[in-house]
């Protein structure tokens, strides 16, 4: 496949559609057309006549091209859950996936794919959030969402990654808990048993990306392979 990233996290709620966004936007800025999917989500609301995601939908409105909801997120299920459970049976086609995203990819300089929870999140009793990033075949960025607990999280999180023989591009620091003690340490701490972050993203509301943007100029020339 071509040039894009996989955006997977410590877990749910750390921060990975704030942060493709991000990505999304930072590389527009640069001149690029960028695409985006989140094939599988939970936790959806019928509108429309058919499910949707609140991060789906979010990604879908950055997107370059004009992307119809489905090319974003073909598996939407309900429940806010797991999605080997949220589907109740209906199979997550792998391969599916990866031809919607290698259509994509024909379409434009970058693709952006957020993945659903973290990295060892089941899809189907066989398979996994890993073996979708394997499939599509892209280099990963793993958020960190910083708060308690998170040093543990994300050095489990690298470990998997490793023994997945996964290519990762590196770590991105997702302040969630500003007032966390030691907060700069806990940066520290990752960076002497990880690398640097590839950024920090400052504590923010709402997800405005717009206000993220300002202060982080430049922060993606570094990664083109």
């Amino acid at each position: 496949m071509s040039a894009g990233w996989f955006i997977t996290g410590t877990d749910t709620g750390c921060g990975k559609t704030v942060v493709a966004r991000l990505l999304v936007r930072l590389l527009q800025q640069r001149g690029q057309c960028v695409a985006v999917m989140k094939p599988v989500a939970t936790g959806c609301e019928w509108r429309d006549g058919a499910w949707r995601n609140a991060d789906a939908l979010a990604l879908q409105a950055v997107s370059s091209l004009a992307q119809d909801y489905a090319s974003v997120n073909p598996y939407a299920f309900e429940t806010p859950a797991s999605p080997h459970l949220a589907s109740g049976g209906k199979e997550i086609d792998i391969e599916d996936i990866a031809e919607r995203a290698r259509e994509l990819q024909r379409r434009c300089d970058r693709l952006v794919v957020e993945g659903v929870g973290g990295w060892e999140v089941p899809l189907s009793a066989k398979t996994r959030v890993a073996d979708l990033a394997r499939a599509l075949d892209l280099p990963v960025i793993v958020v960190v969402g910083i708060r308690l607990g998170c040093i543990n999280h994300a050095l489990l999180t690298r470990r998997a990654l490793a023994q997945d023989g996964m290519k990762v591009q590196g770590w991105i620091a997702n302040i969630l808990d500003p007032n966390l003690p030691m907060l700069e340490g806990v940066i520290e701490t990752l960076s002497a048993r990880w690398a640097p972050p590839l950024m920090t993203v400052p504590h923010h509301r709402g997800g405005d990306v717009e206000q993220l943007i300002h202060g982080i100029s430049g922060i993606v020339d570094g990664w083109y392979e």
